[in-house]
């Protein structure tokens, strides 16, 4: 398959333009050594891909900081970066926080790390259920005004939620996961997201790792790889799980693709205004993800897919009921704050 040619898109209707597939870090299991990230990083830069996502929490904070080293000698103006904020460890546990003072500290705290005066996009990670998000947005409008970031972003927010936030300050992009086996946002949070002209972000479009490699890469993850709690990797759900791998498999075999760039191939034909964010550690790995942007796929094989990826084909959850996630949340009314 020949090399493509990154394009750039319009990501929401405020200005923002990045490459239409972006880059996500991958944070699952142990790092990798610091000049092989590095290398890795800037092979995305030169090939076109532009636009990398990353957040306080991963790591924590130890993401950021290999970026700001990646990005010396010309890099930074090369690119559109995404950082986030909310998660904070509390006594060994993961919460989540939106108010205005944690707000503006994470801010700075991201700016100090990436060595950078200001963010082209700045999600809230998760959403604080305590907080009403205008008053998290409030914080977040100043922030953009002072010049420290660019665009304001949500994350695994609900519909309401979007809404309510995109009164206090339009919202560029919304980071949902979206997959051929996560499609549960296609009913309320994608169509709102096109009616206020906000971008769609794709996080594991590849279902961590499901479509690049099937259910023996399980087997492969490290110990401390967080996806080996996930409920649809446990062994009574893979069993169900692999046919729907197996479907895809024999689908990109007569396409002449992998796996992996069907499934990516079939985010990116979702349209013009999603971007999509696929992970990895390795090169070769990254140069199949930019290839699927080449896989052209009929309104006939999306209708294929759309049936393979039917909800009765996965089996699990996406997240661990232990692990407090914050799926797709709302916030309680703006009338609820109390200031002090």
């Amino acid at each position: 398959m020949a090399a493509y040619r990154m394009k750039k898109m319009k990501l929401g209707s405020q200005g923002l333009e990045v490459s239409e597939q972006g880059f996500g870090f991958a944070h699952y299991g142990p790092s990798k050594p610091e000049a092989d990230e590095i290398a890795l990083i800037h092979h995305a830069i030169n090939s076109g891909v532009t636009f990398l996502d990353i957040a306080d929490a991963y790591g924590p904070h130890t993401n950021e900081l290999l970026l700001s080293k990646a990005l010396k000698d010309g890099m930074r103006e090369k690119l559109e970066l995404a950082t986030k904020f909310g998660w904070v460890l509390v006594e060994g546990k993961r919460e989540i926080r939106g108010d205005p003072a944690y707000v503006r500290a994470a801010c700075e705290a991201s700016l100090k790390r990436l060595d950078v005066s200001c963010i082209d996009l700045y999600y809230q990670h998760r959403i604080d259920t305590r907080v009403p998000i205008e008053i998290t947005m409030g914080e977040l409008k100043k922030l953009v005004e002072e010049g420290k970031i660019k665009y304001i972003g949500l994350s695994e927010a609900s519909a309401s939620t979007i809404r309510r936030a995109h009164a206090v300050h339009p919202i560029t992009a919304v980071q949902i996961e979206w997959s051929l086996w996560s499609r549960d946002v296609e009913e309320d949070i994608v169509p709102t997201c096109r009616e206020l002209g906000i971008g769609i972000v794709a996080y594991s479009p590849l279902g961590r790792g499901f479509f690049a490699s099937g259910p023996k890469f399980v087997e492969k993850l490290e110990n401390n790889d967080f996806r080996k709690t996930l409920p649809r990797f446990q062994q009574e759900n893979l069993d169900h799980n692999k046919i729907l791998y197996e479907k895809v498999c024999a689908m990109s075999e007569e396409k002449g693709c992998t796996p992996a760039q069907l499934a990516l191939a079939w985010v990116h034909h979702q349209g013009n205004d999603v971007c999509p964010i696929p992970g990895t550690t390795k090169i070769e790995n990254l140069n199949q993800n930019i290839g699927a942007l080449s896989v052209k796929l009929t309104p006939e094989e999306m209708s294929e897919l759309e049936t393979i990826g039917q909800s009765d084909s996965v089996k699990g959850e996406r997240y661990s009921a232990i692990i407090p996630t914050f799926e797709n949340s709302d916030t309680p009314p703006l009338s609820s704050w109390k200031t002090t």
